[in-house]
């Protein structure tokens, strides 16, 4: 029987990037992937701004190469100005899901993950101490993995997520639609959102003479599939809906999605956790999928890191649920609103004209905005004044006592808790002396504020791994040691 600290089901984008953030907090991670090799399909394009952040704060961004970004988005297919979100990064366009699995695949072996493809999950016991899985190796060889921790990645049909019984409630498919990347297309771009009488089409183009198609044909049940759809399908639905003959057309991969929402009750249960869509499933709206599983674990990695480290106690797993939960729950309400505006027919049109006349105003072009980039997410810290207080700490330029320039962003490289002091204030140093194996504490001078900015009065500011401010003087109800004591465990002797 083989030991292992933590094991991850599925190398996705959620599985690959919480194996890079449970390494970087030095934790053995061991990813099965019941696939040989990656697909090379990508129903994900590009990622939102906070995904920017995130692979920036990780400095993954170059890893990418050139990344064509835009403001321009959607809500429900009426256009956003996502320009109107001062400050924050914008949102990459047609980068190919595969390659940001490449991406990340690359970046957490290199830290040590053990990816192995071609390993089929059978069985999920949890034994109270440990979990037990039975693995189908390539070949046909099966073994038995005994490991602490159990994380369930592997997408919207969950193998982890059945066997270890989580409950998954919410709305089955009612339609069904088709998703392809096609060469040897001459197609007029459509924007999402453009309806027509029999359904919804969308084309865009993507790099190499890809022509990436969308097809919706309202009336059409969903169909219970055991692989991909033809791409005579496409073909035939898209000219019931436009007119246009597509058969001269040469797939470079056909699938198929419904817009079931469904979201688990619990993100873990004992042992076994989940991330991504094996936790939450939805209509693809704004692109918005990827991008929330890939934010799940990055809250869960730093986590899961501690509490199997024995550097925190087995409680700070439960804010993984906590702050996570209500994030999908928002998910799921929002796409279902946007799949109301873009796939209904006419009927709808009122609606859509309102929606159209409200997102003129500022106010409500940035409330929708923040919701679909995940800009808007706030976690509950405890209480406080400050405006920062569970947010994600800004991009902050800054001057180190030795002259020596950086950024917040970059003092997260390591994945590890910052407590940036502000003020230059050796007493507040001073109380970190128990964390500074788990806390890098730094001096600097804020760089080019606003005297408006909340950061320009700041004394000094405490930021969890994945970015968020979990501290700030002055403002923060709780002092700084009972906070450092509740997100990073007890004090070292």
């Amino acid at each position: 029987m083989e030991e292992a600290t933590v094991v991850v089901v599925g190398a996705g984008p959620a599985g690959l990037m919480l194996a890079g953030e449970l390494r970087l907090a030095g934790v053995e991670v061991v990813v099965l992937e019941r696939l040989p090799e990656p697909t090379g399909e990508s129903r994900g394009l590009g990622f939102t701004a906070r995904t920017m952040e995130v692979f920036d704060q990780r400095g993954l961004l170059p890893r990418f190469g050139p990344i064509d970004t835009s403001t321009v988005g959607h809500f429900g297919g009426l256009p956003v100005d996502f320009g109107v979100l001062a400050g924050a990064h914008q949102a990459a366009k047609t980068v190919p899901q595969s390659h940001t699995e490449a991406v990340l695949e690359a970046w957490a072996t290199e830290l040590g993950a053990d990816l192995r493809r071609g390993h089929e999950v059978l069985s999920v016991a949890d034994e109270g101490d440990a979990v037990r899985l039975t693995v189908r190796e390539p070949g046909g060889t099966e073994r038995t993995l005994r490991t602490r921790y159990l994380v369930g990645c592997d997408g919207g049909r969950s193998m982890v997520r059945k066997a270890a019984g989580f409950d998954f409630p919410g709305t089955a498919a009612t339609m069904e639609m088709f998703l392809a990347d096609v060469t040897g297309l001459d197609l007029e771009p459509r924007m999402i959102g453009e309806t027509l009488p029999g359904g919804m089409v969308m084309v865009g183009p993507l790099p190499g003479g890809v022509t990436r198609l969308i097809l919706c044909e309202r009336g059409v049940p969903p169909q219970r599939r055991t692989g991909p759809p033809s791409y005579q399908e496409v073909v035939d639905g898209w000219k019931r809906v436009t007119g246009q003959d597509i058969s001269h057309g040469e797939p470079v991969w056909v699938s198929s999605f419904g817009d079931a929402t469904r979201q688990v009750t619990e993100y873990r249960r004992g042992r076994v956790l989940l991330a991504g869509d094996a936790a939450h499933i939805h209509l693809p709206a704004g692109g918005q999928g990827m991008n929330t599983s890939i934010q799940d674990s990055v809250n869960l990695g730093w986590k899961l890191g501690a509490v199997a480290r024995g550097r925190a106690p087995e409680s700070l797993l439960a804010t993984y649920h906590d702050e996570r939960h209500p994030v999908g729950r928002r998910l799921l309400m929002n796409t279902r609103a946007q799949g109301l505006l873009f796939l209904s027919g006419a009927e709808v049109q009122p609606l859509r004209d309102v929606l159209g006349e409200l997102i003129e105003f500022p106010e409500v072009s940035r409330h929708l905005a923040a919701m679909v980039s995940g800009l808007e997410i706030r976690y509950p810290m405890g209480g406080g004044r400050h405006p920062l207080l569970g947010f994600r700490m800004p991009d902050l330029e800054l001057v180190t006592a030795d002259g020596g320039k950086t950024s917040s962003t970059a003092l997260l490289r390591a994945g590890r808790g910052v407590l940036l002091d502000l003020a230059d204030n050796p007493v507040l140093r001073g109380r970190t002396v128990g964390w500074r194996d788990r806390v890098d504490v730094v001096t600097a001078a804020p760089h080019g504020l606003d005297e408006h900015d909340p950061l320009a009065r700041t004394a000094a500011v405490l930021v969890r791994p994945d970015g968020h401010v979990a501290w700030a003087a002055p403002g923060s109800t709780q002092d700084l040691p009972m906070s450092l004591e509740r997100w990073f465990g007890k004090a070292s002797a």
